[in-house]
């Protein structure tokens, strides 16, 4: 599974003319990693010497609303929404977008994703008038399994969950859980083999899977986990 973000420019707006934002797919840049870069209008001050205007606070963009507006984008393009977050980031406003498929996400289905998912926002107008800069990622290894399609996706992968019924698995604190290796899943529930006991469970006895790093567990083919929980990454500003 890879992340990233990528970054974009735009020519300057024309005199007399304002610029819109947008987000612009730009070339990857090295270790694995694009930068997403969304650019919007300009603060001005009227008057030679007057005194800049004061910021008043704007209500951020409703998430609900995101999410019912990118969604529908984001699974023409095959893959899952899987989280929309935003922040504030100066005089800009930062959209960080998550999406994930089977088989994970490439920096191609991150450029792409970040194309059509700018296009829709700057066509209905979703984050209001401040600038804002656009990042479109993968989850990344720390995403918490909720979704059957989470542990489905990290099929192979040592999880530690909290249990909800079984009163048989502790973890020495007084903390009900469960700890192995993934070997499978289904819609109804998850298989998990520790020191050669497997146990299944279903999802209502489960809750939130955490994937445990293990270095030099997957095949060289197989990203790093440090870059896997990084794959959020920063925006930069012109």
């Amino acid at each position: 599974m890879h992340g990233g973000s990528r970054r974009g420019s735009h020519p300057p707006a024309r005199a007399g003319e304002p610029r819109a934002s947008e987000a612009r797919a730009g070339q990857p840049r090295s270790g694995g990693k694009a930068r997403g870069q969304s650019r919007g209008s300009q603060d001005r001050t009227s008057g030679r010497g007057a005194a800049p205007r004061s910021v008043q606070a704007v209500p951020a963009p409703d998430t609900d609303r995101l999410v019912r507006l990118l969604e529908p984008v984001v699974h023409a393009l095959n893959m899952d929404l899987e989280g929309v977050r935003i922040s504030a980031a100066g005089r800009r406003r930062m959209l960080r977008v998550f999406v994930d498929a089977d088989g994970g996400v490439t920096l191609d289905d991150i450029a792409l994703a970040s194309r059509e998912l700018s296009s829709r926002l700057d066509s209905a107008g979703a984050m209001g008038d401040l600038p804002y800069t656009l990042e479109v990622s993968s989850p990344g290894v720390d995403r918490p399994l909720t979704q059957p399609r989470h542990w489905r996706r990290a099929l192979g992968r040592l999880v530690v969950v909290p249990l909800k019924a079984h009163a048989d698995d502790h973890d020495g604190n007084g903390v009900r859980s469960a700890e192995g290796r993934i070997v499978a899943s289904s819609d109804m529930g998850v298989t998990l083999e520790h020191d050669g006991t497997v146990r299944e469970y279903t999802y209502a006895e489960l809750g939130p899977g955490r994937v445990q790093v293990e270095f030099g567990h997957f095949g060289d083919d197989e990203p790093g986990d440090e870059e896997l929980g990084d794959a959020a990454g920063l925006g930069e500003e012109d």
